[in-house]
């Protein structure tokens, strides 16, 4: 491995040194669509009467049709992710389907934008949203930065739009670069549709307009909407009644100029002078962000005045700045495009940290399915912290040199969310506050795991770790006792999980290391006990012998009561199917090999592998994918819908192609001593990432709609894009390459069980 210094970057620590913020500025300015400032519109345009400008209509009275249609948020699809990287200003956004969807303000747990979109009329019965009528591209624009550009180019040939989108370092404001092109040499007008949702609710905001700008107010916060070149008409309005799409797509031009809309779904409307032609083609939106009106426009107005070009070359520059800090990207990345996803990795898992609750990193700045239908108001579940995301988070950190961050991971767990007993929630608000109640005991033994991976042993930790490791030991529930686990690693079902096994029987053997650091030895022997106890044991609690996939014995995804050859049957969950337990395995159980538990050449692993490939596998253009379990539905409907209820109010929906268990795999396949395999693995992943480089939840498989337009097998769903879990996995497994084995498996535990003492 080739370090500069302390491991960072000679590229970056090179650029960092001899570039300054104003040359990054300069830099910015030569990329097309970034840099070129408006020209100076409004009033004092040269020839505005002629080029057809008129002064803005005033906008007047209070819209009708409150509260409006009940707000949803966008798909969870994002083509873009991006926040400055640093604590001052916290604003995050998110790009979906050719527009900016949700923007998170004060934190990653509240989005409060539902989207900003645009639509292009020509006056003469042509009247199209951006979203729907045009085809788009999604790509960097800077490289080691989080800019994202998007081309929404009409698919009739007509106009082009395109918008660049950075947040100011210095404050709370989504700043957009628009340039608009006639592509046909006719005029076009173009308007935006600016929906708040301010506070985590779509439902309850009142907008207005005040001195040129867009302002909205709800739950306590505040947004301000202003143009370069300013609005030529403003309209505020309810969600399906009287908000700006209902008018234009009705009329074809804006004929409603609403002052205000108190209290529903507030759909804010203005119209662009820009009409595609040369001369009219460029302008900066700034969306500011307060606890005030005044604030709001103070943040948007002052962005909007330093240019987007010197924003975005401070923006960049706080990236670069990140990026020199870490170890250089392994040699096991193979070709541009893995380099370059591997970058974009290590800037994502940065940004799904919260400025405010430091060390809090959200699943995904994405709510999908029934988290993002109304199903659940607010929305909460994936960027909510979850004890298993963080700490795979955390072990990818650690790899790529950003030990600092998983500490701040591991003091969160510590001081936010251990509860009296030692156990951890489920998940919990940024604030620490459980959410889900249910109990799931390898998110109990995962913190012990960082802690021993971090090698903290002191007084501190330890006691923290010693209640953790008491609660696992000790728990008992309904005549249920541990490694039983209330719910397992995808957390519906209850039982005897090996993946939730492994986990706890790792998290013991750490905690015996750490209380020996500590003179501790009693407990040290009581935890090593039972350890051994239930490694002795896990074969009789999840394996069948009788099963229907094989003569020969293979793992289950879980046992309900530790007898895996009785005929159990149990709901799987996320609307899938009531079935015997033995017709039920998931790749989930390496994770016994993956932390030592096991050795790879167990031969009930070696087995159930076969089955797993053969009950799970898909094979995709880019390689292997797996379900997570059989008869998984948690996913969208035959369609390619989001989750819902069908007209006889049941749930018909089916889960897709996990890419994060292809990057599981790759790490078993360099304890199996298949180093190509895993080399396959971490391509397979790779193959899987958005255009933008952003790492799905799930991918499409070979069920319908596969083969329809728009469904490829092996190319993102409507899932959590970007997911922390498998943006890690694939950091994870590049530096687990390049080491020969996996870099998170716990040395004492493969000592221990699989012989491997490094």
């Amino acid at each position: 491995m080739r370090l500069n210094g302390k491991g960072s970057r000679p590229g970056y620590r090179a650029r960092r040194s001899a570039v300054t913020v104003g040359a990054l500025a300069l830099a910015v300015a030569l990329i097309p669509g970034l840099g070129s400032q408006p020209p100076a519109m409004a009033a004092g345009h040269p020839g505005g009467a002629a080029a057809g400008w008129v002064a803005p209509a005033a906008a007047s009275g209070v819209a009708p049709g409150a509260p409006g249609k009940r707000a949803v948020w966008a798909p969870a699809g994002k083509s873009g992710f991006g926040t400055a990287h640093g604590t001052r200003s916290k604003v995050w956004y998110t790009l979906q389907g050719g527009r900016l969807s949700e923007v998170y303000y004060p934190n990653l747990g509240t989005p409060s934008v539902r989207d900003l979109d645009f639509v292009v009329t020509n006056g003469h019965g042509l009247v199209e949203r951006v979203v729907d009528a045009s085809t788009m591209v999604a790509r960097l624009v800077r490289r080691g930065s989080l800019t994202y550009q998007l081309t929404d180019t009409d698919t009739g040939g007509r106009w082009q739009l395109r918008t660049t989108y950075v947040t100011d370092p210095a404050r709370a404001t989504v700043l957009i670069r628009l340039r608009f092109a006639s592509l046909d040499g006719h005029r076009y007008r173009l308007y935006l549709l600016y929906e708040p949702a301010l506070g985590n609710n779509g439902n309850d905001n009142s907008g207005s307009a005040r001195d040129g700008a867009l302002v909205a107010t709800g739950n306590g916060l505040a947004s301000a909407l202003v143009a370069g070149t300013g609005f030529t008409g403003t309209s505020n309005g309810y969600l399906g009644t009287s908000d700006g799409w209902t008018d234009l797509r009705a009329h074809g031009r804006m004929d409603w100029h609403y002052a205000s809309a108190p209290d529903g779904d507030v759909v804010q409307t203005a119209q662009l002078p820009l009409t595609g032609l040369p001369g009219h083609a460029a302008d900066t939106l700034s969306l500011g962000f307060s606890t005030t009106v005044a604030g709001a426009l103070a943040a948007s107005r002052a962005s909007l005045g330093q240019g987007f070009a010197a924003v975005a070359g401070r923006y960049a520059a706080g990236w670069h700045a990140y990026l020199a800090t870490l170890r250089q990207p392994p040699a096991s990345l193979q070709g541009v495009r893995q380099r370059e996803l591997y970058t974009v990795s290590e800037m994502v898992l940065a940004a799904l940290e919260d400025k405010t609750y430091r060390g809090a990193f959200v699943a995904s700045p994405t709510m999908p399915w029934a988290w993002g239908t109304g199903l659940e108001t607010p929305s909460g579940a994936y960027h909510l912290v979850w004890a298993r995301d963080s700490y795979e988070i955390a072990t990818a950190l650690i790899a790529d040199g950003d030990r600092a961050a998983a500490v701040r991971a591991l003091e969160y767990f510590f001081h936010h969310q251990q509860e009296a007993n030692g156990s951890f929630p489920a998940n919990s608000t940024l604030a620490g506050k459980p959410v889900f109640t249910a109990l799931e005991l390898d998110e109990v033994a995962d913190p012990i795991l960082l802690d021993y991976q971090l090698g903290r042993t002191d007084a501190s930790d330890w006691s923290h770790v010693r209640r953790a490791a008491n609660f696992l030991v000790s728990y008992r529930s309904g005549g249920h006792r541990a490694p039983w686990s209330p719910e397992e690693r995808w957390e519906n079902q209850s039982g005897y999980s090996p993946a939730t096994i492994a986990a706890e029987i790792a998290g013991l053997v750490c905690a015996a290391h750490i209380a020996s650091a500590n003179g501790r030895g009693a407990l040290a022997r009581r935890y090593l006990s039972v350890a051994d106890r239930w490694q002795r044991k896990v074969e009789s609690w999840t394996v069948t012998t009788n099963g229907p996939y094989s003569p020969k014995p293979y793992f289950l995804r879980l046992s309900k009561n530790g007898n895996p050859n009785a005929a159990t049957r149990y709901a799987i969950g996320d609307s899938g199917p009531t079935v015997d337990q033995r017709r039920v395995v998931d790749p989930s159980f390496l994770e016994l090999v993956r932390l030592g538990v096991e050795p790879a050449d167990n031969p009930a692993v070696r087995n159930t592998v076969k089955v797993v490939n053969a009950q799970l596998g898909v094979q995709t253009p880019e390689g292997m994918l797996w379900h997570r379990y059989s008869d998984d539905g948690y996913g969208e409907t035959s369609t390619g819908g989001p989750w819902g209820l069908n007209p006889a109010g049941t749930f018909v929906t089916r889960g897709r192609l996990w890419v994060l268990l292809a990057g599981e795999r790759g790490e078993y396949d360099l304890l199996a001593g298949q180093p190509l395999a895993a080399r396959r693995e971490l391509a397979t992943m790779a193959g899987a990432a958005t255009p933008g480089y952003l790492l799905p939840e799930q991918v499409w498989d070979n069920h319908p709609p596969a083969g329809r337009p728009g469904f490829r097998t092996g190319a993102p769903s409507t899932s959590a894009t970007p997911l922390g879990w498998t943006t890690a996995q694939f950091i994870r497994l590049a530096w687990s390459i390049q080491a020969g084995h996996p870099v998170e498996q716990p040395a004492a535990v493969a000592c221990r069980y699989a012989g491997i003492c490094r």
